[in-house]
Protein backbone atom coordinates (compact mmCIF):
# COMPACT_ATOMS: atom_id res chain seq x y z
CA UNK A 1 0.00 0.00 0.00
CA UNK A 2 0.95 3.61 -0.44
CA UNK A 3 0.39 6.73 1.91
CA UNK A 4 -0.21 10.01 0.95
CA UNK A 5 0.17 13.05 2.65
CA UNK A 6 -1.58 15.86 0.72
CA UNK A 7 -1.21 19.63 2.42
CA UNK A 8 -3.67 21.75 0.84
CA UNK A 9 -3.70 25.91 1.20
CA UNK A 10 -6.95 26.94 3.33
CA UNK A 11 -5.97 30.59 4.20
CA UNK A 12 -5.73 32.16 7.42
CA UNK A 13 -8.67 34.36 7.21
CA UNK A 14 -12.46 32.38 6.97
CA UNK A 15 -13.87 35.51 5.02
CA UNK A 16 -10.89 35.88 2.25
CA UNK A 17 -11.02 32.29 1.34
CA UNK A 18 -8.15 30.49 -0.15
CA UNK A 19 -9.40 28.18 -3.78
CA UNK A 20 -8.28 25.08 -0.83
CA UNK A 21 -10.91 26.14 1.20
CA UNK A 22 -13.84 26.17 -1.12
CA UNK A 23 -12.38 22.91 -2.77
CA UNK A 24 -12.88 21.20 0.50
CA UNK A 25 -16.40 21.95 0.67
CA UNK A 26 -17.41 19.77 -1.66
CA UNK A 27 -16.47 15.92 -1.15
CA UNK A 28 -18.05 15.38 -4.62
CA UNK A 29 -14.85 16.75 -5.90
CA UNK A 30 -12.06 15.56 -3.51
CA UNK A 31 -12.85 12.42 -4.53
CA UNK A 32 -13.02 13.05 -8.28
CA UNK A 33 -9.37 15.32 -7.64
CA UNK A 34 -8.49 12.19 -6.29
CA UNK A 35 -9.51 9.96 -8.43
CA UNK A 36 -7.43 11.35 -10.86
CA UNK A 37 -3.98 10.24 -9.22
CA UNK A 38 -5.49 6.78 -10.38
CA UNK A 39 -5.69 7.04 -14.42
CA UNK A 40 -6.41 3.96 -16.29
CA UNK A 41 -3.46 2.43 -18.80
CA UNK A 42 -4.96 3.23 -22.09
CA UNK A 43 -6.02 7.32 -20.90
CA UNK A 44 -2.33 7.46 -19.61
CA UNK A 45 -0.71 6.41 -23.10
CA UNK A 46 -3.59 8.47 -24.59
CA UNK A 47 -3.06 11.52 -22.85
CA UNK A 48 0.12 11.67 -21.14
CA UNK A 49 -0.23 15.37 -20.33
CA UNK A 50 -3.86 15.32 -19.31
CA UNK A 51 -5.14 18.05 -22.03
CA UNK A 52 -8.17 15.69 -22.95
CA UNK A 53 -11.52 16.53 -21.37
CA UNK A 54 -12.24 14.56 -17.80
CA UNK A 55 -13.92 11.51 -18.28
CA UNK A 56 -14.95 9.23 -15.23
CA UNK A 57 -14.56 6.19 -17.52
CA UNK A 58 -10.84 6.65 -17.59
CA UNK A 59 -10.00 6.61 -13.97
CA UNK A 60 -11.00 3.60 -12.78
CA UNK A 61 -11.74 4.41 -8.97
CA UNK A 62 -14.67 6.94 -10.34
CA UNK A 63 -15.98 5.05 -11.86
CA UNK A 64 -18.65 3.90 -8.75
CA UNK A 65 -19.38 7.66 -8.16
CA UNK A 66 -20.95 8.15 -12.15
CA UNK A 67 -24.42 7.31 -11.18
CA UNK A 68 -24.38 7.20 -7.67
CA UNK A 69 -27.38 8.70 -5.54
CA UNK A 70 -27.47 9.67 -1.59
CA UNK A 71 -30.13 8.22 0.10
CA UNK A 72 -31.25 9.18 3.78
CA UNK A 73 -33.65 8.43 6.65
CA UNK A 74 -34.01 11.19 9.00
CA UNK A 75 -30.59 12.79 8.65
CA UNK A 76 -26.81 11.62 8.25
CA UNK A 77 -27.29 8.59 6.39
CA UNK A 78 -25.66 7.55 3.21
CA UNK A 79 -26.22 5.08 0.44
CA UNK A 80 -22.86 2.58 0.88
CA UNK A 81 -20.63 2.72 -1.52
CA UNK A 82 -19.69 -0.84 -3.71
CA UNK A 83 -16.31 0.13 -4.83
CA UNK A 84 -13.52 -2.82 -4.21
CA UNK A 85 -11.11 -1.88 -1.16
CA UNK A 86 -8.46 -4.61 -0.56
CA UNK A 87 -4.17 -4.61 -0.59
CA UNK A 88 -4.84 -4.36 -4.86
CA UNK A 89 -7.42 -2.13 -5.49
CA UNK A 90 -9.28 1.13 -4.15
CA UNK A 91 -7.66 3.53 -1.92
CA UNK A 92 -9.23 5.80 1.14
CA UNK A 93 -8.92 9.12 2.34
CA UNK A 94 -9.74 11.46 5.87
CA UNK A 95 -9.21 15.39 5.62
CA UNK A 96 -7.69 16.65 9.01
CA UNK A 97 -6.82 19.86 10.52
CA UNK A 98 -3.34 20.49 9.76
CA UNK A 99 -0.98 23.74 10.62
CA UNK A 100 -2.85 27.50 10.60
CA UNK A 101 -3.94 27.93 6.85
CA UNK A 102 -3.25 24.21 5.55
CA UNK A 103 -5.73 21.33 5.96
CA UNK A 104 -3.98 17.48 5.35
CA UNK A 105 -5.87 14.78 3.51
CA UNK A 106 -4.22 11.42 4.13
CA UNK A 107 -4.60 9.06 1.05
CA UNK A 108 -4.45 5.19 1.74
CA UNK A 109 -3.79 3.79 -1.90
CA UNK A 110 -3.38 -0.50 -2.95
CA UNK A 111 -0.28 -1.44 -3.55
CA UNK A 112 -0.92 -2.47 -7.65
CA UNK A 113 -0.04 1.28 -8.56
CA UNK A 114 1.85 4.49 -7.10
CA UNK A 115 -0.85 7.64 -7.05
CA UNK A 116 0.08 10.20 -9.35
CA UNK A 117 -0.11 13.34 -7.78
CA UNK A 118 1.34 15.79 -10.79
CA UNK A 119 -1.51 14.14 -13.06
CA UNK A 120 -4.31 14.58 -10.62
CA UNK A 121 -3.53 18.45 -9.41
CA UNK A 122 -1.76 19.59 -13.21
CA UNK A 123 -4.42 21.91 -13.79
CA UNK A 124 -4.71 22.62 -9.47
CA UNK A 125 -1.37 23.19 -8.14
CA UNK A 126 -2.88 26.05 -6.50
CA UNK A 127 -4.67 23.88 -4.11
CA UNK A 128 -1.72 22.42 -2.82
CA UNK A 129 0.88 24.06 -0.28
CA UNK A 130 3.52 21.30 -0.86
CA UNK A 131 4.38 19.10 -3.32
CA UNK A 132 2.41 15.62 -2.37
CA UNK A 133 4.64 13.05 -0.05
CA UNK A 134 4.01 9.75 -0.50
CA UNK A 135 5.26 6.78 1.13
CA UNK A 136 5.08 2.47 0.64
CA UNK A 137 3.54 0.91 3.65
CA UNK A 138 4.22 -2.95 4.57
CA UNK A 139 1.99 -2.73 7.76
CA UNK A 140 2.37 -6.16 9.89
CA UNK A 141 0.53 -6.81 13.17
CA UNK A 142 1.42 -8.55 16.08
CA UNK A 143 -1.27 -10.26 18.42
CA UNK A 144 -2.06 -7.94 21.64
CA UNK A 145 0.31 -4.74 19.59
CA UNK A 146 -1.09 -1.43 20.89
CA UNK A 147 -1.52 1.60 18.28
CA UNK A 148 -2.81 4.93 18.89
CA UNK A 149 -5.81 5.22 16.18
CA UNK A 150 -7.73 7.74 13.84
CA UNK A 151 -11.19 6.87 12.08
CA UNK A 152 -13.38 9.57 10.92
CA UNK A 153 -16.61 7.06 10.30
CA UNK A 154 -20.20 7.51 9.36
CA UNK A 155 -22.11 5.37 12.22
CA UNK A 156 -25.37 3.94 10.95
CA UNK A 157 -27.36 1.29 12.23
CA UNK A 158 -30.61 -0.62 10.12
CA UNK A 159 -34.01 -0.36 11.68
CA UNK A 160 -35.72 -3.16 11.87
CA UNK A 161 -39.24 -4.66 12.79
CA UNK A 162 -40.21 -3.59 16.26
CA UNK A 163 -37.17 -0.75 16.38
CA UNK A 164 -38.30 2.19 18.34
CA UNK A 165 -37.93 6.02 17.74
CA UNK A 166 -36.82 8.58 20.08
CA UNK A 167 -39.89 9.03 21.73
CA UNK A 168 -40.63 5.27 22.50
CA UNK A 169 -43.04 4.30 19.53
CA UNK A 170 -42.56 1.91 16.81
CA UNK A 171 -40.88 2.91 13.68
CA UNK A 172 -43.42 3.38 10.77
CA UNK A 173 -43.62 0.05 8.35
CA UNK A 174 -41.90 1.83 5.86
CA UNK A 175 -38.84 2.52 7.72
CA UNK A 176 -38.29 -0.93 8.01
CA UNK A 177 -34.98 -1.99 6.29
CA UNK A 178 -33.64 1.37 6.61
CA UNK A 179 -30.23 2.99 7.80
CA UNK A 180 -30.52 5.79 10.51
CA UNK A 181 -27.05 7.73 12.87
CA UNK A 182 -26.46 6.15 15.66
CA UNK A 183 -27.34 7.91 18.90
CA UNK A 184 -24.61 10.00 20.72
CA UNK A 185 -24.61 7.57 23.34
CA UNK A 186 -24.29 4.80 20.93
CA UNK A 187 -21.48 6.31 19.35
CA UNK A 188 -19.10 4.17 21.32
CA UNK A 189 -20.73 0.98 21.27
CA UNK A 190 -21.47 1.18 17.59
CA UNK A 191 -17.03 0.97 17.39
CA UNK A 192 -16.76 -1.57 19.80
CA UNK A 193 -19.00 -4.10 17.99
CA UNK A 194 -17.74 -2.92 14.55
CA UNK A 195 -13.91 -3.82 16.33
CA UNK A 196 -14.86 -7.08 17.92
CA UNK A 197 -15.56 -7.93 13.89
CA UNK A 198 -12.43 -6.38 12.67
CA UNK A 199 -9.62 -7.55 14.30
CA UNK A 200 -9.10 -5.14 17.47
CA UNK A 201 -10.35 -4.15 21.06
CA UNK A 202 -10.92 -0.56 22.45
CA UNK A 203 -11.59 0.78 26.42
CA UNK A 204 -14.32 3.21 26.52
CA UNK A 205 -11.98 5.20 28.46
CA UNK A 206 -8.90 4.97 26.23
CA UNK A 207 -11.76 6.67 23.42
CA UNK A 208 -12.11 10.47 22.57
CA UNK A 209 -15.27 10.76 20.33
CA UNK A 210 -16.16 14.25 18.33
CA UNK A 211 -19.78 14.24 16.70
CA UNK A 212 -20.56 16.47 13.53
CA UNK A 213 -21.84 16.34 10.13
CA UNK A 214 -20.24 16.57 6.81
CA UNK A 215 -21.99 17.97 3.83
CA UNK A 216 -21.96 16.75 0.18
CA UNK A 217 -23.44 18.39 -3.20
CA UNK A 218 -22.96 16.66 -6.13
CA UNK A 219 -25.15 19.29 -8.25
CA UNK A 220 -23.18 22.25 -10.26
CA UNK A 221 -26.46 24.68 -9.08
CA UNK A 222 -26.62 26.79 -6.29
CA UNK A 223 -29.98 25.87 -6.00
CA UNK A 224 -29.37 22.31 -4.83
CA UNK A 225 -28.22 22.24 -1.29
CA UNK A 226 -27.26 18.52 -0.92
CA UNK A 227 -26.82 16.77 1.96
CA UNK A 228 -25.52 16.74 5.32
CA UNK A 229 -24.32 13.43 6.63
CA UNK A 230 -23.40 12.31 10.04
CA UNK A 231 -19.70 11.94 10.40
CA UNK A 232 -17.87 11.27 14.01
CA UNK A 233 -14.12 11.31 14.69
CA UNK A 234 -12.70 8.68 17.33
CA UNK A 235 -8.98 8.83 18.51
CA UNK A 236 -7.66 6.37 21.06
CA UNK A 237 -5.66 3.39 21.70
CA UNK A 238 -6.89 0.19 20.12
CA UNK A 239 -4.96 -3.49 21.07
CA UNK A 240 -4.93 -5.80 17.79
CA UNK A 241 -6.87 -9.27 18.62
CA UNK A 242 -6.55 -10.98 15.09
CA UNK A 243 -3.98 -10.15 12.95
CA UNK A 244 -4.78 -11.37 9.92
CA UNK A 245 -8.53 -9.44 10.14
CA UNK A 246 -6.89 -6.18 11.47
CA UNK A 247 -4.71 -6.56 8.51
CA UNK A 248 -7.69 -6.86 6.28
CA UNK A 249 -9.60 -4.44 8.12
CA UNK A 250 -6.76 -1.64 7.52
CA UNK A 251 -7.01 -2.08 3.60
CA UNK A 252 -10.61 -2.38 3.21
CA UNK A 253 -11.85 1.02 5.75
CA UNK A 254 -14.51 0.64 8.65
CA UNK A 255 -18.02 1.43 7.82
CA UNK A 256 -19.88 2.80 5.24
CA UNK A 257 -19.56 6.37 2.66
CA UNK A 258 -15.50 5.81 1.85
CA UNK A 259 -16.09 7.52 -0.88
CA UNK A 260 -16.92 10.73 1.28
CA UNK A 261 -13.88 10.29 3.71
CA UNK A 262 -15.07 7.79 5.98
CA UNK A 263 -13.63 4.86 7.07
CA UNK A 264 -9.86 4.96 6.97
CA UNK A 265 -8.14 3.65 10.03
CA UNK A 266 -4.55 5.33 10.54
CA UNK A 267 -2.20 4.10 13.14
CA UNK A 268 0.76 5.27 15.14
CA UNK A 269 3.17 3.80 17.69
CA UNK A 270 1.63 3.71 21.13
CA UNK A 271 4.63 4.32 23.73
CA UNK A 272 2.77 2.45 26.25
CA UNK A 273 0.31 -0.19 26.43
CA UNK A 274 -2.74 1.29 28.99
CA UNK A 275 -4.85 -0.96 30.46
CA UNK A 276 -2.41 -3.72 29.08
CA UNK A 277 -3.45 -6.57 31.94
CA UNK A 278 -7.53 -5.90 31.64
CA UNK A 279 -7.46 -6.25 27.84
Amino acid sequence: MYLSTLLIDVGVNPDRPRPGRLWLRNLYHIHQRLCMAFPSDPRLQRDPQFLMPYNPGDFPEQRHLADEKITEVGSGVLKQMHAPRHQEAGFLFRIDPGPPGRAVILVQSASAIKPNWDYAFHNASFLLAASPQVKSLDPCFTNGKHFRFRLMANPTRRLREGSLEADGQPIKEKWIGKRVPIPNDQLFDWLARRAEKSGFFVREDSIYIQPGYIYVNKKKTQADKGHRLRSVRYNGVLKVVDPARFQETIAQGLGPGKAFGFGLLSLAPCQHSPHAEAT
